[in-house]
């Protein structure tokens, strides 16, 4: 599976079977809610739906995103437009070489006036950060964001900083130039909820991006292109409250366990998931369950989510990569050779 299973359902407008009447008319509204927000992000972003959704995944889970696309597939664009049609505070830090750690979590600035140290907030203290470019930065500085993704704190001169909630790492990193480049490290991979790629736009997607720049589009003028808030803090918090609501028999969490504990034995992986990618794989298909609306997970929902949430946890043999052998190639394999409940 690809991230085009992704794609929003049409229960994101309204709940469709045996589970609409029973849908309470909240569920509903905050379905409508999020579905407008992916009709607003549309209207700057073309062919990315996929994308969108795995977003407001994270937000649901208050996890991080790790986006990989090759340059100009408009990831910049797709966070600016998420940002806006939600209401929420986003920050753009270019990760670069020289960068330093307390260029992005702030540090002790001394005020001559005052004769005393005052903290500066580094750009962490948004709603959505948007590390651009994170493995174009040495491992230093790239540690620097390991509190504020686990704790949702920063700690500066011995002093702990809580960050506003909610509050999103979406890093973008290029497949396609290694050199210049510092790999993130497993355990900092660990902490991205979903790798979501961004493929090349489809020709008619193509030729739509191309007209509404024709038509006078600027990326840099988002309320020009008529882009508005449809949701808030508020609504994302009832929706997670919802979301934890969702029900999972235990034989879907069996699944969910198998389904890990399978990549830890399977012979192209040095590196199988941990049992915090199997709560990660958890949580994303508790909230695609509601998002479907359903008020349980199906293991159509765990399959559904298992290659963006799994996919960075997995740590390919050398051999396997020199036979062509990819992580989703082995999920693949791995989803095939699982038991589904039924």
């Amino acid at each position: 599976m690809t991230d085009d299973t992704l794609r929003p359902p049409s229960t994101w407008d309204a709940p469709q079977g045996p589970l609409a009447p029973t849908a309470t008319s909240t569920d509903a509204d905050l379905r409508a809610s999020l579905a407008a927000v992916r009709t607003e992000v549309a209207k700057a972003v073309v062919g990315q739906d996929a994308a969108v959704t795995g977003l407001i995944i994270a937000l649901l889970c208050r996890g991080h995103v790790l986006l990989e696309g090759v340059p100009g597939v408009a990831k910049t664009l797709l966070v600016r437009s998420l940002s806006g049609a939600l209401s929420l505070g986003t920050k753009r830090v270019q990760f670069t070489p020289d960068l330093m750690p307390g260029d992005v979590t702030g540090s002790l600035v001394y005020d001559a006036r005052t004769a005393q140290f005052s903290f500066r907030e580094g750009p962490v203290f948004t709603n959505l950060l948007l590390a651009d470019e994170i493995n174009r930065t040495p491992p230093k500085t790239q540690a620097s964001l390991l509190e504020a993704m686990e704790e949702r704190q920063v700690t500066v001169d011995g002093e702990a900083r809580m960050l506003p909630d909610p509050f999103v790492v979406v890093a973008t990193q290029n497949p396609v130039e290694y050199e210049g480049t510092y790999p993130l490290p497993e355990a900092q991979l660990d902490r991205f909820l979903l790798k979501l790629l961004l493929p090349l736009p489809e020709r008619t997607d193509e030729v739509e991006v191309l007209a509404r720049h024709a038509a006078g589009f600027d990326p840099r003028d988002l309320a020009a292109a008529g882009l508005r808030p449809v949701a808030g803090v508020d609504d994302l918090a009832r929706a997670r409250a919802q979301v934890a609501r969702v029900q999972v028999a235990p034989e879907v969490l069996g699944y969910v366990v198998d389904v890990c504990r399978a990549t830890r034995t399977s012979p192209s992986l040095s590196l199988g998931v941990s049992p915090r990618g199997a709560t990660a794989l958890l949580a994303t298909s508790r909230a695609w369950a509601w998002l479907s609306g359903r008020d349980y997970v199906t293991p159509d929902d765990v399959q559904a989510l298992a290659h963006p949430t799994l996919r960075h946890r997995v740590q390919l043999r050398p051999e396997a990569e020199i036979e062509g052998v990819s992580a989703e190639s082995v999920l693949d394999t791995v989803l095939a050779s699982v038991p589904v409940p039924r």
